[in-house]
């Protein structure tokens, strides 16, 4: 799909992303910055279009995921500091993790349980942690998209039935 093919369409959606928009942000002030930014992002990013996905959706997912990550921002920053506390000797929870003894053993278990898999579940699982996108894999992999998202989930599937016992 063209640049001016992906313009025209988004004009055609603006009643869409109006109302979404505002069924997100309660707000109309709010709607119309969001609104703004998912245009501006659907544009910038219009050569990621995959012609046989669908295009309302896609930009609806956009703008649906610009404002979860604006929320996100607000809550970092809203986050509140007690006057009262002693910053300096704020005492530490030790809760494992990956620099403690049982944190390594479990990230070795996990690693020698994706080693496990099946190389027909470990390889697109791999690629899929490691970012790539599903039609990326498939490309790579020169197999259907379909096949991909199912081999990630029953390579989930079984990651969780092995690692069941480290809980």
């Amino acid at each position: 799909m063209d640049v001016l093919q992906i313009q025209k369409d988004l004009i055609g959606m603006q009643d869409y992303m109006k109302n979404f928009a505002r069924t997100l942000t309660k707000d109309e002030a709010d709607a119309e910055d969001l609104m703004q930014d998912t245009t501006l992002r659907v544009l910038n990013n219009y050569d990621k279009f995959v012609d046989n996905v669908n295009f309302k959706g896609w930009v609806l997912k956009i703008m649906r995921n610009i404002f979860i990550n604006n929320y996100h921002k607000l809550v970092r920053t809203q986050g509140i500091i007690d006057p009262n506390v002693d910053a300096y000797n704020v005492p530490l929870l030790s809760e494992g993790g990956e620099n403690t003894p049982e944190g390594s053993m479990d990230i070795k278990e996990i690693t020698q349980a994706i080693a496990s898999l099946q190389p027909s579940l470990k390889e697109p699982f791999s690629m899929f942690v490691s970012g790539y996108k599903y039609n990326e894999i498939a490309e790579t992999l020169g197999i259907p998209l379909g096949t991909v998202k199912s081999r990630i989930f029953f390579a989930r599937q079984e990651l969780q039935r092995k690692l069941r016992d480290m809980r």
